[in-house]
């Protein structure tokens, strides 16, 4: 039986019999396997099982450190939870790099975050519009109770907009609504508030005043934060960047530049490109416990904001200065969600300093940079597989089952040879045929 009714209700344990036993052929050796990466604190591991549905055990992922960064003149390790080889150590370069050249510097532009009220409406729609002031007034002061608590910590609703769709799609309205949700990503606050706004502006815009009433559609937030921005940028004369891998600072400078120009022109670039930059950016969301998928969503749609997919980096050579930025929209949270919950993220805020939201969204911009900097050094010197390769090559040799005494012979075999699957393969097959003749 591989369909089942109630299989939530089920315990973890029953749970886990069932999966084994219909999908594994009841290979006792897998539920063991399962029951390893099971936490072996209970109360730590019922807070695991109760951050989702259906929780059977555990998914490790590797928990890395980029030391050396300065951003703004303070000193950061930065947490990066991910398994791509390379990435990490290309983050600890980078920020050695840096910093004896001033370090990483950042800012915020705006933190207002969007949640939209979509209706049908098929009224007078020119006194709706010319009534508007009025029921945006209605909106925020029965909405106001919600929002409390939020407006006592600075934030709240900010704005509420009338966004005409019709040109596009016949009766269709927006409650467009802007919001400061300080160090909270706010999403539940968000949804709350404009599920209320959606229920008042019914009440509001009656049939008998208007000849129809909003049919309310969906009330959502919006992972598009375009008015959320961090800014995160380095910059030195450009002898100060120094010879790189045997190319001449200058030739660098305007090596890199080009690279980036042409991630800004070709969409194909582009995406790869950026992808690199959420190496970064990914690691450090999710070691701090916050929602990749939204930060990803939020930037490629920046990265689309003019028509074409685009660079989120930049690169300027100016009056003899070498400048890089990137400009990211995020919406972070310090404070809820897995912030307070999962032990690692706690410690993770802990060794950044316990950051506000705007402190975070800043470091995770660095962090977006850095390794955008490290693939595109790589890139226009040695080139990306040299560095990606070495990095990689534990990976193969754990494939390949290599022993502890086969993986240190092969990392000084291939200090200056090329790593492959298939070298690593000959290697060790070479090494373990002298073996048995020794014998």
């Amino acid at each position: 039986m591989k369909t089942i009714e109630g299989y939530s209700k089920l315990s973890k344990t029953q749970k886990m019999d069932w999966l084994v036993e219909n999908f594994f052929d009841g290979d006792k050796k897998v539920k063991e396997e399962f029951e390893g990466f099971l936490h072996k604190d209970e109360q730590i591991q019922k807070s695991f099982d109760e951050f989702t549905e259906n929780t059977i055990t555990n998914f490790y992922m590797p928990l890395g450190i980029a030391p050396n960064f300065i951003i703004n003149g303070k000193p950061y390790a930065l947490p990066m939870a991910i398994e791509e080889s390379s990435v990490v150590a290309a983050m600890a370069k980078t920020g050695k790099f840096w910093m004896d050249k001033g370090g990483f510097k950042a800012e915020i532009f705006d933190t207002k975050k969007i949640g939209q009220v979509h209706f049908s409406f098929q009224g007078d729609v020119a006194k709706l519009k010319a009534d508007f002031a009025s029921i945006k007034q209605f909106l925020l002061e029965n909405s106001a109770y919600l929002s409390v608590n939020m407006e006592a910590r600075g934030g709240g609703v900010v704005d509420v907009e009338l966004v005409d769709f019709t040109t596009q799609e016949p009766d269709l309205f927006q409650l467009k609504v802007s919001f400061q949700t300080c160090d909270s990503m706010g999403a539940n606050y968000i949804n709350t508030v404009l599920e209320e706004m959606a229920q008042l502006i019914k009440q509001v815009v009656s049939v008998e005043k208007y000849n129809d009433s909003p049919y309310i559609i969906m009330s959502i937030v919006s992972n598009y934060t375009p008015e959320c921005i961090a800014r995160a940028w380095v910059e030195c004369p450009i002898e100060d960047l120094g010879t790189i891998s045997g190319v001449p600072a200058q030739e660098f400078a305007q090596k890199f530049k080009k690279a980036i120009r042409i991630a800004e022109v070709d969409p194909h670039r582009a995406t790869t490109h950026n992808k690199g930059i959420f190496n970064g950016v990914d690691a450090v969301i999710i070691a701090t416990g916050n929602d990749f998928r939204a930060v990803e969503a939020c930037g490629h749609t920046y990265a689309s904001k003019d028509g074409q997919y685009r660079s989120l980096t930049h690169c300027s050579i100016e009056n003899g200065i070498f400048k890089f930025w990137i400009d990211l929209p995020l919406a972070v949270g310090t404070v809820g969600g897995l912030t307070q919950l999962h032990p690692l993220v706690k410690r993770c805020m802990q060794m950044l300093g316990y950051p506000d939201a705007r402190e975070l969204m800043m470091i995770v911009a660095v962090s977006g940079l850095a390794q955008n900097f490290a693939a595109i050094k790589a890139m226009t010197t040695v080139g990306i597989q040299k560095g990606h390769m070495k990095m990689h090559l534990l990976n193969i040799l754990n494939h390949l089952e290599a022993s502890d005494d086969e993986k240190h012979y092969a990392l000084e075999y291939f200090r200056d040879k090329i790593v492959s699957f298939t070298n690593v393969r000959v290697m060790l097959d070479q090494v373990r045929s002298d073996e048995v003749k020794k014998s």
